[in-house]
């Protein structure tokens, strides 16, 4: 009985706890559905915020209309940040999250060679624009960008109109590009640079010896000096050689150039760069002939009412003048022209990439109203297995019956001269680096390094050399591993030559009597045969719609601009916890069944 009077009781207790429970229950799911009710509301009021302010944005980025010239407008060409030869859309959302006080994302400036050009070409051409302000600060650029800038200058002024050029400091490129101008002004407290060119490279040979580092070297060509750094003290006589020729022939065009704008004997600019002009007095160069007028930076406007000939004049930058609506082209025959900037991989996100640049080519093959191909090529090169690769693209392009140009940029050397080499023509500036037929390869042994931090490494091999990849790294390679790895490098400088030879119609030998890795300019290149003709991408455009033999045509722009709104968003790649939230939230709520639910809960 006690046994079953317990269990009763227990029965009794267990029923007493279930309804306790269900009577908690009860009590707590109004508070649930309150929690959830007020997280919800939260939730959307976050939303509708975000959704409001993004909204503003991009009505007031994106629904702009295009910018409309006015009589009496100067084009102001800001000559500033690095200079790339394709310029992008602007990101307004970099410029404005940089501002935050949480992350960073401030884009290095950069302006687009192609923007510029084509800017300056409306400029000369539209009545409405009276000239050309040049508003120099620190321009980054390769010296064949520059002329590219230059030369399009003077042939503004050929139409008539002026150029004048102001800098509190003028930097040795901004000079030569700013000696075009019809007035040169500079700050009162200001100075030119013009003190010449140099080269200077670190060797990290003794460096890497105390660590214990062994770089292992795999080249071709005695003038491939770009390995030179991790296994020498200093420049070898062959770097030496082709150093000294490309930067005196640059220079050479710097002074030849300003000699003739200035009227200026070129000896006198010699003696000048010898006294180092950057660190003379400013109205060192008043006397000298370099500048015309001292004024400062925030009196260029009285100035610019004296040419314009009223105070009431507007100015456009390049940005603003991009956007300036052109007459579209009745032509249905395209020039697709395509620009590739940077260093070469195989994969990746910056740079020349080689499966994005052959998806590219293929798109453009297909599109039966192009014509013809341009390639701008901006290039040290890089990958040699990337370069073939886009070399085969090329060639698959040209068995159309297709021609392709190809426009040099300041460098198109190594891999850049590889997928150069197989156009039907070729064009360099006098100041292109090209060239430098050969191939390297570098692997470090760091078996000095591994003993100093006493780290061991031990394992089974099933053959001769199946642990060559951690030996060579390791333990450092033996002579047959090292020759194996030569013999590699030298096959793929025989494929190399060997297309450098097909495309320009040489024999291999010939190539390779002036590959050896050696970097020529492009005034030699013509010389020697790896350039048809100098010239800048206009020349390119005009030779390639003559291989094609048409009449009419429009262009065609690759790689096509990135939206702002997408250039923002890849712009995140590098953001905090914090930013990356924000994005994950707004990522949220615009997922469909949130959507909905919105919607539901707004209907109500």
């Amino acid at each position: 009985m006690l046994f079953c009077k317990c269990k009763q009781e227990e029965e009794k207790d267990e029923r007493q706890e279930q309804q306790q429970e269900q009577g908690q229950q009860t009590q707590k799911r109004p508070r649930r559905k309150m929690g959830c009710l007020g997280g919800c509301l939260i939730f959307f009021a976050v939303y509708f915020l975000c959704s409001a302010i993004l909204g503003w944005i991009m009505g007031s980025t994106f629904s702009s209309s295009p910018v409309t010239l006015e009589d009496k407008t100067v084009y102001r060409l800001q000559l500033q940040g690095n200079l790339v030869e394709q310029g992008q859309e602007e990101n307004p959302f970099a410029a404005l999250f940089s501002s935050l006080p949480y992350g960073n994302y401030a884009e290095e400036e950069t302006v687009g060679l192609d923007d510029i050009l084509s800017n300056i070409r409306l400029a000369k051409n539209d009545e409405r624009v009276l000239g050309i302000w040049l508003d120099n600060a620190q321009l980054s650029a390769t010296p064949a960008q520059a002329k590219a800038i230059r030369d399009a200058l003077l042939d503004f002024k050929s139409s008539g109109k002026w150029v004048i050029a102001s800098a509190k400091n003028f930097g040795q490129t901004s000079y030569y590009i700013a000696s075009v101008a019809d007035r040169i002004c500079m700050d009162p407290t200001g100075s030119v640079a013009w003190n010449g060119l140099s080269a200077q490279k670190m060797y990290f040979t003794r460096v890497m010896e105390k660590i214990g580092v062994e770089m292992q070297i795999l080249k071709v060509g005695t003038f491939k000096s770009a390995v030179e750094p991790y296994f020498r003290t200093s420049m070898s006589e062959a770097d030496k050689l082709q150093t000294q020729q490309y930067l005196s022939g640059i220079w050479s065009e710097y002074k030849a150039a300003v000699s003739v704008s200035r009227g200026i004997d070129e000896a006198q600019l010699d003696e000048m760069a010898d006294r180092y002009m950057g660190l003379q007095a400013p109205n060192a160069p008043v006397e000298a002939g370099l500048v015309d007028t001292l004024i400062y930076v925030q009196d260029i406007d009285s100035l610019l009412r004296i040419y314009t000939g009223t105070k009431d004049y507007k100015t456009l930058t390049t940005a603003q003048l991009a956007q300036v609506q052109r007459l579209p082209s009745r032509a249905i025959d395209k020039v697709a022209v395509l620009y590739l900037d940077g260093e070469i991989y195989e994969e990746g996100n910056d740079g020349i990439v080689s499966k994005d640049v052959i998806k590219t080519i293929k798109k453009i093959a297909k599109n039966e109203d192009v014509k013809a191909l341009v390639l701008r090529v901006n290039s040290p090169g890089g990958s040699a297995d990337a370069s073939e690769a886009i070399w085969r693209a090329v060639q698959n392009f040209k068995a159309d019956g297709k021609p392709v140009v190809v426009s040099m940029g300041g460098m198109a050397a190594s891999g850049g001269y590889y997928i150069s080499c197989g156009a039907d023509y070729i064009y360099a500036e006098p100041t292109t680096l090209t060239g430098s037929i050969g191939i390297f390869g570098t692997v470090p042994n760091v078996a000095k390094l591994r003993d100093k931090i006493g780290l061991d490494i031990d394992g089974i091999s099933t053959n001769k050399h199946s642990d060559l990849e951690t030996n060579m790294f390791f333990k450092g390679m033996s002579p047959e591993e090292h020759q194996l790895m030569q013999t590699m490098v030298e096959r793929g400088y025989d494929l190399f030559t060997s297309r450098c030879a097909e495309g320009r119609h040489m024999t291999q030998d010939e190539i390779k009597a002036i590959g050896e890795g050696r970097v020529w300019l492009g005034t030699k290149g013509v010389e020697i045969g790896i350039v048809d003709e100098l010239g800048n991408i206009d020349d390119a455009i005009a030779k390639a719609v003559e291989l094609a033999g048409l009449g009419q045509y429009q262009l065609a722009y690759y790689p096509e601009k990135v939206d702002p709104f997408d250039a923002f968003l890849k712009s995140l790649d590098n953001t905090t916890e914090e930013e990356r939230l924000i994005m994950k939230v707004r990522s949220f709520c615009s997922k469909p069944r949130i959507m909905a639910l919105m919607d539901e809960v707004i209907i109500r």
